[in-house]
């Protein structure tokens, strides 16, 4: 008796521990559980400490309120240009009514998986494989838009859909790295050029400057070289003026002159006739006779009108000699031409003394005699 007394006992406390536990239910943060009471949906349990009715009410499902990511394997796609493309997604949901994701769809992942893949089918199957590749912010959109009207009904919020990879087949991957690298060698090779294209420009005005710069250096060159020249023939026009040389001078310069005027590389032949040394006695003579006239001393100043009415005067009388000369010369010229024997005395002429070619005088001044 008493030990049936005992079995009673610890079979009413094993009822009563075992109510207590189906009466209390912990829920955790971020978690909703949602409770049935006899088969049909009664309420939905928020975190904390909730009671239930023991053996009538029971918790149907768990659902997590957090925000989850699913990463669906990859997909055969195949694009307007009838390539045959494998794209990944990765999802980015959350459940915002538990009751609905519940009881409206038996698996809402799978449900969101198959929707993904048809929808992106349809997208990706009205773009050719370029715009497939370039657009998928573009695709991202519209496959967001398309799940989150048609979660919307099942408790689900669809917050970012993104494609993580589109993997061409190998073929058209050789193929588009070929076009890359051609159009990557197109580019440096037009960048060659135009580098190329610059430092031709580049050098051409540079040289064009330098050719200025120094054509600029060769007129001011020119110009200075000019200036100090006037300058220094102004300076020996106004030293001579100012020195008043004597005509014996001059006559003597003249002398001096005539060797680099023979040396001309025009003057090939000289005829040289026997009268052309009385002449220069004449010559002589009278430049000494307009010394002795005149004076032969330098004068401190000179008179600019004397010395111009002088210049005129000595151009007159050498440009008369001159043509006297001239006529000597071509009266010897024919004599030549008319008497063989005259030859002779072309070649021992007679020299002309110093003293006469000066105006027979010496360098002290002195009159010398004259020859016979």
């Amino acid at each position: 008796m008493g030990a049936v007394i005992a079995v009673l006992v610890i079979v009413i406390v094993l009822f009563a521990v075992t109510t207590i536990v189906r009466s209390i239910r912990i829920v955790p943060q971020q978690r909703m559980d949602v409770v049935e009471r006899l088969g049909k949906y009664k309420r939905t349990l928020s975190p904390g400490l909730n009671l239930l009715v023991p053996f009538v009410d029971a918790v149907r499902s768990k659902v997590d309120m957090r925000e989850q990511v699913v990463s669906f394997p990859p997909q055969p796609v195949i694009t307007s240009d009838n390539l045959v493309v494998s794209i990944d997604t990765v999802l980015y949901f959350k459940v915002v009514d538990p009751v609905r994701a519940t009881y409206e769809i038996a698996n809402f992942l799978q449900a969101i998986e198959q929707l993904t893949v048809t929808t992106l089918r349809n997208v990706i199957g009205s773009l050719d494989l370029e715009r497939a590749l370039t657009s998928r912010e573009e695709i991202n959109r519209h496959l967001s838009t398309v799940l989150d009207e048609t979660t919307g009904r099942w408790g689900i919020k669809v917050t970012r859909v993104e494609i993580k990879a589109i993997e061409p087949p190998p073929s058209i991957r050789d193929s588009m790295e070929k076009q890359m690298r051609a159009e990557r060698e197109r580019r440096a090779t037009i960048l060659n050029a135009e580098g190329h294209k610059q430092a031709q420009i580049l050098t051409a005005e540079g040289e064009k400057q330098a050719a200025v710069l120094r054509a600029d250096g060769d007129r001011q060159s020119r110009i200075l070289q000019a200036e100090g020249q006037a300058k220094a023939i102004r300076t020996v026009f106004d030293a001579i003026h100012n020195a008043n040389p004597s005509q014996k001078v001059l006559a003597y310069q003249y002398l001096q002159a005539l060797p680099q005027i023979a040396n001309g590389s025009a003057n090939k032949v000289w005829i040289v006739p026997t009268e052309l040394t009385k002449a220069l006695e004449g010559l002589g003579g009278a430049l000494g006779g307009l010394a002795n006239m005149v004076g032969d001393v330098p004068k401190s100043g000179v008179d600019s009108g004397a010395v111009e009415r002088e210049a005129v005067a000595a151009a007159e009388a050498a440009a008369a000699e001159a043509q006297r000369v001239d006529a000597e010369v071509r009266a010897a010229e024919a004599q030549v031409s008319a008497d063989p024997d005259a030859t002779a005395a072309l070649e021992a002429p007679q020299p002309v003394p110093p003293s006469s070619a000066i105006g027979g005088a010496d360098y002290n001044g002195a009159n010398q005699p004259d020859r016979a």
